[in-house]
């Protein structure tokens, strides 16, 4: 590790050393697992390659970008967090995990074969700089890949596309109160190719997937819809963005109590996009 973490900037979306939400990553990650495991599988990774998780988080992704180079790879993981950086070591106990930020990664230049970076350059304050510090990182013809959730509007309440717009938008006004930002500072990232080319990587491509769900759900997914979006996303702190009526929709359907509950209705339908962007390092 270089540089003192202790001494970074909070992230753009609050991320420090102390910050801990690991239990939402866990969540996600159960929940997409067959989704992002065929997008690493079809990265053709090979064994003996190095690869890098960037903003690893708890390591799910990690684990399987391990397997994928062994025997014989090396797998590293870095992210800001404590917390996470323990996490990782016990979930990929076969990759190596540093504490770090990923604009002082301590790698020699042309390290790695693959440099992975999932849900984590929006994060940043500046995604140039972020994306611009990890190019170096990868040896001539190493690939980045970054990838990020929701370049598409979720589908969740698949009946009522108007509560659905209100609420999605009520979340999106409480995160840029919360951490003080403005619209573009949310949705800049979905300019990832771009983002990519003014970085100059190469051969940039993209590929979106559907996480695509319907009833009846599983217990992981429902414990990600439950736990990680309508209690960790909503819940109590979107009543003052909502108009008294919509509240009360939204709290019927989001109520496991409730007869309402919308993860019991036999016609729910959940989609949600994850988006990867690939670019090749020609240097």
């Amino acid at each position: 590790m270089t540089g003192d973490v202790k001494a970074i900037q909070p992230g753009l979306l609050g991320d420090t050393i102390e910050r801990d939400y690991g239990g939402k990553l866990r969540r996600f990650h159960a929940f997409a697992a067959p989704e992002l495991r065929a997008l690493i599988g079809g990265l053709t990774l090979l064994p003996g390659m190095r690869v890098l998780d960037a903003g690893c988080g708890v390591g799910a992704s990690l684990a399987w970008l391990a397997a994928a180079v062994a025997p014989g790879g090396l797998a590293l993981g870095l992210d800001l967090a404590t917390a996470h950086v323990r996490s990782a070591h016990a979930t990929a106990p076969t990759a190596l995990v540093l504490q770090a930020d990923v604009h002082h990664a301590p790698f020699r230049p042309g390290n790695f074969d693959l440099i992975w970076c999932a849900s984590t350059i929006n994060h940043l304050r500046d995604p140039l700089a972020g994306v611009g510090a990890l190019t170096p990182l990868l040896r001539r013809g190493g690939r980045l890949a970054v990838g990020q959730a929701m370049f598409l509007p979720e589908m969740i309440f698949a009946w009522d596309i108007r509560l659905e717009r209100v609420v999605n938008e009520a979340c999106r006004a409480y995160y840029r109160d919360k951490y003080g930002l403005d619209e573009q500072a949310t949705t800049g990232i979905r300019a990832l190719v771009g983002l990519l080319r003014a970085a100059g990587l190469q051969h940039v491509q993209a590929q979106t997937v559907l996480i695509e769900r319907v009833a009846p759900l599983t217990s992981t997914d429902e414990a990600y819809l439950r736990e990680a979006v309508f209690q960790g996303y909503w819940g109590e702190h979107l009543r003052p963005y909502l108009d008294p009526a919509d509240w009360a929709a939204l709290a019927e359907l989001i109520d496991p109590d409730g007869p309402g509950f919308c993860l019991r209705r036999s016609d729910f339908h959940y989609l949600q996009s994850f988006t990867l962007v690939i670019g090749t390092n020609g240097v």
